[in-house]
């Protein structure tokens, strides 16, 4: 008589986490993987910058990290190897060439970032060309975006919430609250979907596309409405940028103001670097702060959002007559959030700031690496009818007036705060 022995699998939130921390401790106490180059102008700065043997070498190094973690991830969510190693180096090169497309000065200075290469590139592959089955079940989408959030926890450090000043500080609080508010309203008036609502009030009040990334985590959201959410907040972030610093001249606004509105309305942090530049060194500085203390906001509102869709979304027979136990919760719970702000707490009172200078580029860069495989990823097995498709009006909407909302909001509470 024949046993079978049964695999062992960990649960797909458990299993970022310890990819994660695997990651950290590699880039800690093993060794600092380099940091590739992507930045050229030209076509000859391409091939001496760029596709140079060192640069490659250093491409090719961190293919060798990236597949064996993931490998190790597929293995233990209980997934096929085969398969995943058949398909990652596909979704790696296509990435690879998001990330040089977006190193070019010309879409740098349009604040283009790389996510977005990721997904177009991902969607023109995944909508002309029939993707094969084993392909489509290769893709780790969730696993790449989760493993790039608990990294992205080592950047939310509690010193540099007190460097970012009180008054930034506190307009982060009040913006965050108060468009996170607004939003959300709005979305239900509009009757956009819960998911939606969520990813939409998070990316509009927070910090744009990691808020959106973060949410959708904490939520498990579609993937589909995540691209699309990102998608809305990069393109409506080149306007702003551009026109945001023209208007604050016009009126002649003081820089201290117009950096505090800047920093406080626009969703990625690249946009606000860029317009702050465009006025001043005091607007670049002051937009710099307060988009940070918008950004260390993020660890709290993603455990706030778990919390709160954990408890109002299980409504199988059991959730509903157990919900107010702990229990519920925490079976529910994304516990990859547990990771980010793991992440956060450890480098933040554990290690000392020349070893988180040390190594917080390199981990960056790792952090960078995953969102944009994930977004390859999802553009490859997103259709372009369900991301243009005639339902998301609404959403656009939702997202354009709640925009609107917090540029107005912010620019007062600027003056009011900024304001000699």
């Amino acid at each position: 008589m024949s046993t079978q022995t049964k695999q062992f699998t960990l649960h797909e939130d458990w299993t970022v986490v310890v990819l994660g921390f695997i990651i950290i401790g590699i880039s800690l106490f093993l060794f600092l993987p380099e940091i590739p180059v992507f930045k050229w102008s030209t076509g000859s700065d391409l091939v001496v910058d760029v596709l140079n043997f060192r640069n490659l070498k250093i491409l090719g190094l961190q293919f060798i990290y990236l597949v064996s973690v993931g490998t190790l991830g597929t293995f233990l969510i209980g997934k096929s190897v085969k398969n995943f190693l058949l398909g990652f180096p596909i979704v790696y090169l296509l990435t690879i060439f998001a990330l040089v497309i977006s190193g070019n000065t010309t879409i740098k200075g349009l604040n283009l970032e790389a996510v977005i290469f990721s997904l177009i590139i991902g969607l023109c592959l995944g909508n002309f060309f029939i993707l094969p089955r084993w392909f489509r079940s290769s893709l780790s989408t969730e696993v790449f975006v989760k493993i790039g959030l608990v990294l992205l926890g080592t950047t939310v450090i509690f010193s540099d919430i007190l460097k970012a000043g009180s008054l930034g500080l506190i307009q982060a609080l009040v913006v965050v609250l108060s468009v996170w508010y607004f939003a959300f309203w709005l979305c239900k008036k509009l009757k956009v979907d819960d998911e939606l609502t969520m990813m939409i009030s998070s990316a509009v009040s927070i910090c744009g596309v990691s808020a959106a990334i973060a949410t959708s985590g904490a939520i498990k959201g579609d993937s589909k409405k995540l691209s699309y959410v990102i998608s809305i907040v990069l393109v409506t972030a080149i306007p702003m940028m551009i026109f945001m610093p023209i208007i604050a001249k016009h009126f002649n606004f003081p820089e201290e103001v117009t950096g505090a509105w800047l920093g406080g309305s626009i969703d990625t942090s690249g946009a606000v670097v860029a317009s702050g530049s465009l006025v001043g060194e005091t607007a670049l500085k002051i937009s710099t702060i307060v988009k940070f203390s918008q950004n260390v906001l993020l660890g709290l509102a993603a455990f706030a959002i778990s919390v709160y869709w954990t408890y109002t979304q299980n409504q199988s027979e059991e959730a509903v007559a157990a919900k107010p136990t702990l229990a519920v919760i925490w079976e529910r719970f994304p516990k990859f959030v547990i990771g980010f702000i793991a992440a956060s707490l450890f480098f933040s009172f554990f290690l000392t700031a020349e070893v988180r200078d040390e190594v917080k580029d390199s981990l960056k860069n790792l952090q960078g690496i995953w969102f944009a495989l994930a977004f390859t990823s999802i553009g490859l097995e997103t259709k372009f009818k369900d991301l243009l498709g005639n339902t998301s009006r609404k959403p656009l909407y939702a997202f354009l007036i709640a925009q609107l909302f917090n540029i107005v909001v912010t620019l007062i509470i600027a003056f009011l705060l900024f304001k000699e």
